[in-house]
């Protein structure tokens, strides 16, 4: 998901997001635990999905904004 995206959420659908996010990173772990198949990229990608959320929240929460 790219930073612009993010950043035309509202503060709701960003935590939404997250927990949509932390649920399918949960469920991937135990399904890579089972011995199922599951596409490791996959974790990179949601872990830095929820680093550029937080981010984001931080910057707003500080009320900084990128020029």
């Amino acid at each position: 998901m790219k930073p612009s995206e993010i950043r035309d959420k509202t503060d709701e659908e960003l935590v939404e997001l997250e927990r949509e996010l932390r649920d399918r990173l949960l469920r991937m772990r135990v399904a890579q635990s089972s011995s199922r198949t599951v596409d490791t990229s996959q974790f990179s990608r949601i872990r830095r999905d929820i680093a550029r959320i937080n981010t984001i929240r931080t910057e707003r929460e500080l009320g900084l904004t990128r020029a």
